[in-house]
């Protein structure tokens, strides 16, 4: 099975001057934990998570003009819509992140995250695996 058959393709991209309450705004109302941010032409730029904005942003106390410049991870860990899932699952782990953005031509074309792989059976020992390296501690590793 390949990224693209479990991909979440109804995305929301953000820009780099998205400011951070509409950033929060969007992850609620589209019931997400990231939101690719992408130029006018679709190009990814980076990724702002729910963990960056409390860790970067609610720790910080600094919320007042800042945007997802600000906080964004720049050149996140990507896929493309052709890789395996087994090769995805092994991205999660050795990189700690829990979404990748697929791409394809430095454009956006998808999300895959840790659920997307968990919630098809054949799956879940790749996804646990995953999930299971991801969890260890050791502070902010990785910003996506």
């Amino acid at each position: 099975m390949k990224v693209k058959d479990l991909m979440s393709t109804n995305i929301t991209c953000v820009s780099e001057n998205t400011p951070i309450s509409q950033i929060a705004s969007h992850m609620r109302k589209d019931n997400v934990g990231s939101l690719p941010v992408c130029d006018d032409a679709g190009h990814l730029k980076g990724i702002v998570t729910d963990r960056d904005l409390v860790l970067r942003v609610l720790a910080e106390k600094q919320i007042d003009g800042m945007t997802s410049r600000d906080i964004m991870t720049n050149d996140p860990v990507t896929v493309s819509p052709d890789m395996s899932i087994h090769n995805a699952a092994l991205l999660f782990s050795s990189h700690q992140i829990r979404r990748l953005p697929v791409v394809e031509a430095s454009k956006i074309v998808g999300i895959l995250s840790l659920g997307d792989i968990a919630s098809k059976p054949v799956f879940i020992d790749e996804a646990g695996d995953a999930l299971s390296a991801i969890s260890i501690t050791g502070g902010l590793q990785s910003k996506n």
